[in-house]
C-alpha cells in the first residue's frame, strides 16, 4: 500500500477518535443559557428543585455532588447547579470549570428536627442563638471559609458533662465545607456546629452518614433526632419536620465549564 495513503488512513482515524473523545464546548452562560440543556445536581437538593424548574432542561440527578461536577467535566451534562461553598471547594484548582456570577436567591440553612421533638426543637433554637450572640458560629465558619481556613478548629471542652443522652445527626458527607469524610470521620462546619450545641446541651453527639434524600426521612421517622446537612428551609420540607432558627445563609451557583 502507498506510503502517503497509510499516513492519510491513520491522520483520519486519529481525527475520530479525537472527535468521539473530545468534551463539547460551554454552551451555558448566563441561568436563560440552562433552558433546554442537561443539568447535573445531587438528587433531593435545592438545586435539583432549581433545576426541576427549569423550561424542557434534562436533570441529571446524583447521589454525591462531587459526581455530578464529575459529569459535567466529562461532557455529560452542560452545567450543574449546587450550593455555592461546595461549588468553589469542587473547583478549587481545576481551570477547566469556572462558577457563573449570576447566583440564585439567598437561602437560609437550618436543622431538621421532628415535628413531634418540640423539646428538642426548643433546646437548640436557644443554643444556636447563644451561639450566634457570642460569635461561635462565625468563630466555626471562619475555621473552614477564608483566610483563617484550620487556624481554630472546634475542641470540646474539658470536663463537659455528656450526661443528657445522645443526639443523633443525619448528615450526608459529600457537601464540603459543611460536611465530608476525613478518613472515616465526618468532618466540616455543620458538624462543628452540632457538637458545640451538644456540649452545651449537655449532650453526646452520633453522626449517622446517609443519601441526602434521605435524611428528612430518618427524621420523621425517629431513625435520626436531627437533620443537619446544609439544608435549606422550603415550604415542602416545612410540610414533613419543623426547622430551627437558621445558622448561615447560602446560594445556588451554576458550574459549567470554562
Amino acid at each position: 500500500m502507498n506510503r502517503g495513503i497509510t499516513s492519510a488512513l491513520a491522520a483520519l482515524m486519529m481525527l475520530a477518535l479525537t472527535a468521539c473523545s473530545s468534551v463539547p464546548a460551554n454552551k451555558v452562560n448566563s441561568a436563560d443559557d440552562l433552558t433546554g440543556k442537561s443539568i447535573g445536581v445531587q438528587q433531593g437538593t435545592t438545586g435539583d428543585i432549581f433545576a426541576s424548574d427549569v423550561e424542557n432542561a434534562k436533570v441529571m440527578r446524583y447521589n454525591k455532588g462531587a459526581d455530578a461536577v464529575a459529569a459535567l467535566k466529562d461532557g455529560k451534562v452542560d452545567a450543574v447547579i449546587i450550593d455555592e461553598e461546595p461549588a468553589k471547594v469542587f473547583i478549587s484548582g481545576d481551570k477547566g470549570l469556572r462558577i457563573l456570577d449570576e447566583s440564585f436567591a439567598v437561602e437560609e440553612y437550618a436543622i431538621a428536627v421532628s415535628k413531634d421533638n418540640e423539646e428538642l426543637l426548643n433546646a437548640l433554637n436557644s443554643t444556636l442563638s447563644q451561639m450566634q450572640s457570642d460569635g461561635t458560629l462565625d468563630t466555626i465558619r471562619s475555621n473552614w471559609i477564608g483566610d483563617e481556613t484550620g487556624t481554630h478548629p472546634y475542641i470540646t471542652p474539658e470536663g463537659t458533662d455528656h450526661s443528657k443522652g445522645t443526639l443523633t445527626m443525619a448528615t450526608n458527607a459529600e457537601f464540603p465545607p459543611y460536611e465530608s469524610l476525613s478518613g472515616e470521620a465526618v468532618v466540616g462546619i455543620d458538624v462543628d456546629i452540632m457538637r458545640c450545641a451538644c456540649d452545651r446541651m449537655g449532650m453526646e453527639l452520633q453522626i449517622e452518614n446517609m443519601d441526602f434524600d434521605k435524611i428528612i426521612p430518618a427524621v420523621m421517622d425517629g431513625t435520626a433526632d436531627a437533620g443537619v446537612a446544609g439544608i435549606t428551609v422550603t415550604p415542602e420540607r416545612e410540610e414533613k419536620v419543623d426547622f430551627t432558627i437558621p445558622y448561615t445563609t447560602s446560594t445556588q451557583v451554576i458550574i459549567v465549564r470554562s
